[in-house]
């Protein structure tokens, strides 16, 4: 494929790809939503800096493609004074996949939203990562698509697991997904159907979650926000280079009442600008009004990217 190349003398095909980032974000705490390390950010901006290094490797086999990835980010300046020069360093992903077959440390499909950044499509607090240790199968087709996997969700008291699954089904322009998952730690679970069309100069999408319970310390692995959400975004393409996104999302039930949902509810809504300065270094920004049972503010973030 593009990119790729052969490592000489082997039959294995390799691509070295990732990007250079730099972001100055707002909001309370900027970066630091829990308050943790107030003695240096107490303010509503702040800004970091990432690297991020790709590396793929292919080769044919009798059993499929073989794939392997090793995917390693570099960060600096997110709370921290001014004449740090720490880094933060660890593993994005690192997985291999023969055929279906995926195992190691890589985003499940709860990581997968809408377009935007105005959606709440996964769990938030403690529970926030949709990367995980992971084992499972994917089978991928021209109109219909489906996985299953386990996931490892370790806990102060042990280990535990996560089960997942999605199928995908393509209508010529139109796509669905449904997912499903189960956290055996936190006894809760969580359902999300996703659709997105193409509608005029643009394409719109809309994403529903039931969740069956907060769950414990943690929280619910895979949506942990509130009872019921529907989030939607419209892409507006203006412009081969400029794309506007508005978008925002409703929860019901948003506060965790011993082991139920219920109390207030909470959204968001707000509006995503992607422009591609030139091939290859992109700018984003996105702001977004929130409203949650605890209180209302501001937040977003101006990015660059120079991908490569």
């Amino acid at each position: 494929g593009t990119g790729y190349f052969y490592i000489p003398g082997t039959e294995t095909c390799l691509k070295i790809g990732g990007y250079v980032r730099y972001e100055l974000g707002f909001g309370p705490d900027a970066y630091n939503p829990d308050g943790a390390i107030e003695a240096n950010n107490e303010s509503d901006w702040d800004s970091f800096a990432r690297v991020q290094l790709d590396i793929t490797a292919k080769s044919d086999t009798e059993l499929g493609t073989l794939t392997g990835l090793a995917s390693l980010r570099w960060e600096a300046g997110a709370d921290t004074t001014f004449n740090d020069n720490t880094n933060t360093v660890y593993i994005n992903e690192a997985y291999i996949q023969l055929g279906g077959f995926k195992v190691g440390r890589y985003y499940n499909p709860w990581d997968k939203g809408i377009n935007g950044e105005s959606d709440w499509n996964s769990a938030a607090g403690p529970a926030s990562t949709t990367r995980m240790n992971s084992v499972g199968y994917f089978y991928t087709g021209d109109a219909f698509s489906a996985g299953v996997q386990l996931d490892e969700l370790s806990r102060a008291g042990g280990q535990e697991l996560g089960l997942e699954g999605i199928v995908t089904a393509k209508f010529g322009s139109v796509a669905f997904d449904l997912l499903g998952a189960y956290d055996f730690g936190a006894e809760e679970g969580a359902i999300r159907a996703l659709l997105s069309a193409p509608v005029g100069p643009g394409t719109l999408q809309a994403l529903a979650v039931y969740s069956t319970g907060p769950g414990d310390t943690y929280g619910n692995a895979y949506y942990n926000r509130g009872e019921w959400a529907l989030a939607a975004s419209y892409a507006f393409k203006a412009t081969d280079r400029l794309t506007i996104t508005p978008g925002g999302t409703y929860v019901w039930s948003a506060e965790a009442i011993g082991d139920d949902w219920g109390g207030d509810d909470a959204w968001r809504a707000g509006v995503t600008i992607d422009y591609t300065i030139v091939p290859g270094f992109v700018a984003k920004v996105t702001a977004n009004y929130n409203d949650t049972p605890v209180n209302e503010f501001w937040d977003g973030f101006v990015r660059l990217d120079r991908t490569f």
